[in-house]
């Protein structure tokens, strides 16, 4: 198998933090279209959720390439 099983717990360690990604990107809408809500310009919306998902994905990339150390 191409994947180990220490390849696969990184692979969904990764789906897992991917996930906090979007649910910290989720959020800051407004229930009057007519009222503009400042709160989607957060720093967590802007910055950390970005920052939080692209780090899944290169624990995902890990994952499949397999760049860890002990790789069996």
């Amino acid at each position: 198998m191409a994947v180990t099983a220490k390849g696969i717990k990184l692979m969904i360690a990764g789906l897992l933090v991917m996930a906090a990604g979007f649910i910290l990107l989720s959020g800051g809408g407004s229930k009057d279209p007519q009222v503009f809500n400042y709160a989607m310009f957060s720093f967590r919306r802007l910055v950390a959720a970005p920052l939080v998902i692209v780090a899944g994905i290169v624990v995902e990339v890990v994952a499949i390439m397999g760049w860890f150390k002990g790789g069996k």
